[in-house]
């Protein structure tokens, strides 16, 4: 084998302190598929963000393209370096044609205006040589997303591309469009390219990987060569981490182990969730686990009517309720921690005695329609004092305080409801691991005091710390359940199993 065409050596990268990457190595060979994996947040998308010129290295670490020393300034420097990268999100503008897009930034020019037909010339042999069925001059917004993933390609090869990047490009595609997809991909690797392809799905690393390189918090954990792409060792590579001491499972689910409070019963909304049945207990935490894209967000949002289910029904206490709103879900006792609580939960212009009790003003209004301050003064000022809340007073604004605080004056509204399911989207994202720690506490006393909670998170040790079984999602169905059992924890590996592709777990 010659010698590698990229070498990404002691690469590192912080964000305001925080480190996204820490020397890691990458090496990528002319002509082989490297498969790169790793959880949610392990760091693959900034290192490929580094290696296309979106992101700007920290000093120390080297870049070599063919054995020379690269300096990559922005994407367009990435571009003149040979590399390409297709994201999740595919950066094509629908408005123009075929041609348009794969010469956008590249247009050819007659006399100050474009010379369409000699772009649409250009490209026509590269469409044939792909297998295109459709025409230069055809406008993408008319494309499926299997022919927008072609343009991609396209767009990538007629600029010279030596190395492609391929971010989770099958996401939206059908079961067709990947086979041929897939089939291009191999022509492309027998041609020479080099292709980077960041998957969390087992059967496409099987499938294309010559190599996998995982990543971990960051940092390098190894590569495979073929003969060694196990579906068990990858997942030891990819969640290989010890549980915390600070998680909190202090709870006994059993103690009132009886018919459910929540079930969801088949639901399903016609696009993201695929008729999904789940049920939580009094006094029981269960986790929501999933890649990102499984539906979990999706299907808390049918549970407490923020989208409209086209299937299926919700009972609360074994008893059918009709739910078409968020307000119509508390009502029900169903209350729901959004994953962004800065957009779509806090008011962060608003003090903390208001975000706490805006949930229940008409609960504890003078009249039925007048604030009484006392009342909600008092309301706050409880929640300060058992949730831990740091601050001046319950008087200062929401968008003043930390992370962590404002995520627990945001459970503190939940809370003041009373209510009898608690849906936790993503509780912990965002702040540090001291208020981790009390966010678990907070959890683990509401599930005693009987409270059901459904907690969905991206953080597997979180999920298995504090939550007595999980249910896991794929591709927006149920894709199995696990309990928690005194000979048989719930563990990281079965989990990931689970989440991408449990068929494939023996394979070697």
């Amino acid at each position: 084998m010659s010698g590698p065409i990229l070498e990404m050596r002691g690469v590192s990268k912080f964000f305001f302190g925080i480190a996204a990457l820490r020397n890691v190595d990458l090496t990528v060979y002319a002509g082989e598929i490297h498969a790169l994996m790793g959880e949610n947040g392990a760091g693959k998308s900034t290192l490929m963000k580094i290696l296309s010129g979106a992101y700007t290295p920290d000093p120390g670490g080297e870049i070599r393209i063919e054995g020379r020393p690269a300096r990559i300034d922005g994407p367009l420097g990435g571009r003149a370096a040979g590399i390409s990268i297709i994201y999740q999100e595919l950066s094509l503008a629908p408005n123009l044609s075929v041609a348009e897009n794969i010469y956008l930034g590249r247009e050819i020019s007659r006399t100050g205006l474009l010379a369409r037909d000699l772009m649409r010339a250009g490209v026509g042999p590269m469409l044939d040589r792909l297998g295109a069925d459709f025409t230069p001059q055809t406008l993408v917004g008319h494309l499926s997303m299997g022919q927008r993933q072609l343009v991609e390609i396209a767009r990538a090869l007629h600029a010279r591309s030596k190395i492609l990047i391929m971010d989770e490009p099958t996401t939206a595609l059908s079961a067709g469009e990947s086979e041929r997809l897939f089939a291009l991909i191999l022509q492309l690797r027998a041609e020479g390219l080099a292709i980077i392809y960041i998957s969390h799905r087992m059967d496409e690393v099987y499938a294309l990987g010559d190599r996998v390189t995982v990543l971990r918090d960051g940092r390098l954990v190894g590569s495979l060569d073929k003969p060694e792409i196990r579906a068990d060792t990858i997942v030891r590579m990819m969640v290989g981490r010890d549980v915390s001491s600070f998680y909190k499972k202090d709870h006994d689910p059993q103690a009132r182990r009886g018919p459910p409070v929540l079930a969801a019963v088949d639901i399903a909304d016609g696009r993201r969730v695929k008729g999904c049945s789940l049920t939580v207990h009094a006094g029981e935490v269960v986790g929501l686990a999933g890649l990102i894209g499984a539906g979990r967000t999706e299907l808390a949002h049918l549970i407490i009517g923020a989208s409209p289910m086209t299937s299926g029904h919700i009972e609360v206490e074994g008893r059918a309720v009709t739910i078409r709103t968020p307000g119509e879900a508390l009502d029900a006792g169903i209350a729901y921690l959004t994953e962004d609580r800065k957009a779509l939960g806090l008011f962060l212009d608003m003090s903390c005695l208001d975000n706490i009790n805006l949930a229940v003003l008409g609960r504890d209004a003078k009249l039925g329609y007048i604030l009484d301050r006392d009342k909600a003064r008092d309301c706050a000022n409880r929640a300060f004092a058992t949730l831990g809340i740091r601050a001046a007073n319950v008087g200062v604004t929401a968008g003043g305080l930390s992370g962590g605080n404002q995520q627990k004056v945001l459970l503190s509204r939940l809370l003041a409801t009373t209510p009898k399911v608690l849906i936790l989207d993503e509780p912990t994202r965002g702040v540090d691991v001291g208020a981790k720690s009390e966010i678990y506490s907070i959890i683990d006393n509401s599930a005693k005091s009987g409270t059901a909670i459904l907690v969905i998170s991206s953080d597997l040790p979180e999920i298995i710390g504090i939550c007595d079984r999980v249910i896991v999602m794929r591709a927006g169905r149920i894709a199995g359940e696990i309990a928690q059992g005194a000979t048989s924890p719930l563990n990281q590996e079965d989990i990931m199993a689970f989440a991408t592709g449990p068929e494939r777990l023996d394979a070697s």
